[in-house]
């Protein structure tokens, strides 16, 4: 694999972005990570399958995370986290005019590319959302709701405690040790960054069936932090999603006992669209 870094101005920062490639490219994959975390989580497991499919890999860190600018769990608006995944699926369809393009979210990102997809007209061969952000698992003090709705309209870029509990991302203890000694992982949200996701993800689900792009999305059952439900009733609303549950998986499936079969999953996916 060869590994390319880039920057893109964006919102008075610059966004980190890394393009990887074989010898052989069929496709190109924009992948996007999820919140309080960074790209580099997938070098590991999740680009090399990608890549041992002849698949480009173009990802970024996301406005205040990993080694992109910006305050840590602050972002302008949500139409902004929508512009800078415009921009990094711009310089990917540059790069590759004339191969399929497919996205891949995690969390918070398969918020982001769920939402992409069902807002502007693109030529998406295929989206893959693990775990995908569109409604909690948990319902946060109702203290902290009523304060961060306050905060929205007053000050909206306060960050707070995320309350996410990290032993919720994987069953696997060493997993969780190094999420939580990772110098690049956060657990600061802003208002800003919070509330807009929300309505995001319920937004998604609600107008899931105006999906034109074939996607499958990938859940554990178990997962405390997002809620496997809320994934169900999208694909329950969209002729184009499929659901593949993992029974026991929780939030990241690439990170969780299951990995192997999650990416198998993932491979046999692409290669039907490819």
């Amino acid at each position: 694999m060869h590994v390319e870094e880039f920057t893109i101005p964006a919102y008075d920062v610059q966004i980190f972005g890394t393009h990887t490639s074989s010898e052989t490219v069929r496709g190109v994959v924009v992948l996007v990570h999820g919140f309080g975390e960074h790209s580099g989580r997938y070098a590991k497991h999740v680009v090399p399958m990608l890549s041992n499919l002849g698949l480009a890999v173009v990802q970024y860190d996301n406005i205040g995370h990993g080694k992109s600018g910006g305050k840590r769990g602050d972002c302008p608006s949500y139409d902004a986290l929508m512009d800078i995944l415009s921009q990094v699926v711009q310089k990917a369809q540059e790069r590759y005019p004339d191969l399929p393009l497919f996205l891949y979210g995690h969390s918070m990102g398969g918020n982001l590319v769920l939402n992409y997809a069902l807002r502007f007209e693109m030529p998406i061969r295929g989206i893959l959302a693990s775990s995908p952000y569109l409604r909690l698992a948990f319902r946060p003090p109702l203290w902290k709701m009523a304060l961060g709705k306050l905060m929205l309209h007053i000050l909206p870029s306060i960050t707070m405690p995320s309350g996410l509990d990290p032993n919720g991302i994987s069953r696997i203890p060493e997993e969780v040790a190094e999420y939580v000694s990772d110098p690049l992982v956060h657990d600061k949200v802003s208002p800003m960054y919070s509330f807009p996701v929300m309505d995001a993800g319920e937004w998604a689900i609600a107008h899931a069936d105006e999906l034109k792009s074939h996607a499958l999305l990938l859940h554990g059952t178990a997962d405390p932090i997002i809620d496997y439900h809320g994934t169900e009733d999208f694909c329950r609303n969209s002729k184009k999603a499929e659901l593949k549950p993992f029974e026991g998986g929780y939030h990241e499936l690439h990170h969780d006992e299951c990995r192997d079969q999650m990416l198998d999953t993932v491979r046999n996916w692409l290669k039907s669209k490819l």
